[in-house]
């Protein structure tokens, strides 16, 4: 069982897999507390229902082949159980996670984006693809450096702004990214283009 705040079939809006069909699993239950979190009624567990893993897997394995699991903080909870059933199904499976817990489950993508509150346990950022550090304010860019400096080689750089700064932080952004081109720009683009 696992307290599900949603489930949905949308796009992949950000990062190296934007524009790609994925079914969302959303789980509910984080302490890491980001103030400017989009999904902050996923905090509280309790709130959303336990729903089997079972019903969880065969409702994704009816919409798309790549699945997302993200929260919340989905590593809050053990995710052996959920990502051998999406592989038994022959699913990719790509989890978005702050790090902040043990890393579980078997993941075709790690999608790490660190928060500076509750940093990434060290193990996770020898495995992650893809370093998302979210730009909300100038320190940010320390931050991201500081969190690329621990990431393996071939993982993946994306500065993304924060959507209530964006219109403030872009430029700046673009600016850094020009200077230091190990970085690329990710984009909430779902939100531009008005999906879930």
């Amino acid at each position: 069982m696992l307290p599900l705040m949603e489930e949905f079939y949308t796009i992949q809006g950000e990062g190296y897999h934007k524009g790609t069909a994925a079914y969302f699993i959303r789980v509910g239950g984080c302490d890491v507390g980001c103030h400017w979190c989009d999904v902050k009624e996923s905090w509280n567990a309790e709130l959303h229902p336990p729903t089997s893993i079972d019903k969880i897997v065969n409702n994704a394995s009816n919409y798309s082949n790549t699945i997302v699991v993200t929260g919340g903080e989905p590593l809050t909870w053990n995710m052996d159980p959920l990502t051998k059933m999406l592989k038994e199904k022959n699913l990719q499976i790509h989890i978005e996670t702050s790090g902040a817990y043990k890393l579980t489950g078997v993941w075709d993508w790690i999608c790490l984006s660190p928060k500076k509150i509750k940093l990434p346990k060290d193990e996770i950022y020898q495995r992650a693809n893809e370093l998302k550090m979210i730009i909300f304010n100038q320190d940010d860019f320390r931050f991201a450096e500081e969190q690329a400096a621990k990431v393996n080689k071939n993982c993946l750089l994306y500065l993304q702004p924060e959507w209530s700064k964006r219109e403030k932080m872009m430029p700046e952004i673009v600016d850094y990214v020009m200077k230091s081109p190990k970085w690329k720009v990710s984009l909430q683009t779902h939100k531009y283009l008005n999906i879930p």
